[in-house]
């Protein structure tokens, strides 16, 4: 039976490790992103207004970006579909930035209710633990050098190619 659970435990890994990569690349800069949306008053109150959600009212809260990016996926795939791959892909990853950084700046503002859902209490601990321990073994990869190195490298040129603000 150990042997099994292991092997669960690596598939699942493997299925779930480019997710987690997306995700660490993405979901803080993205959430920053958003949150300087807190500048605009309108904003600054719908903010607020979350952070005083109760616990349930958090959890409703997460089917706003799904119901508001469905159209828009759709649309993704119906380009796909009449043979605009191109417009597709760009609409799709970029439904996906705009929902990410959504879901990301959402979860800041509820997570304190969220926490006060005793399910939830229990559960999300163990997967930030069994997300961080995937992560680390990917952070020490060479695999994750080297594309770490290449990024350095990217941000360098791009800093030379736009020059001192």
């Amino acid at each position: 039976m150990p042997t099994l659970r292991r092997f669960f435990r690596a598939f699942a890994a493997a299925l779930l490790v480019p997710l987690l990569l997306f995700e660490e690349w993405g979901w803080e800069p993205l959430a920053a992103l958003a949150a300087r949306l807190a500048r605009l008053p309108i904003w600054a109150r719908v903010e607020q207004w979350l952070r005083s959600l109760p616990p349930w009212g958090a959890v409703l809260v997460f089917f706003v970006p799904v119901l508001m990016l469905l159209p828009v996926k759709l649309l993704g795939l119906f380009l796909l579909g009449r043979g605009h791959p191109g417009a597709a892909l760009g609409l799709l990853v970029g439904a996906k930035l705009v929902g990410t950084a959504i879901v990301a700046r959402l979860f800041q503002l509820v997570e304190p209710a969220l926490m006060r859902i005793p399910l939830f209490a229990r559960w999300y601990p163990r997967w930030k633990g069994w997300k961080d321990e995937v992560l680390a073994v990917v952070r020490a990869s060479a695999a994750w050098r080297v594309a770490g190195a290449i990024r350095a490298r990217a941000r360098r040129w791009w800093r030379r190619q736009v020059g001192p603000n």
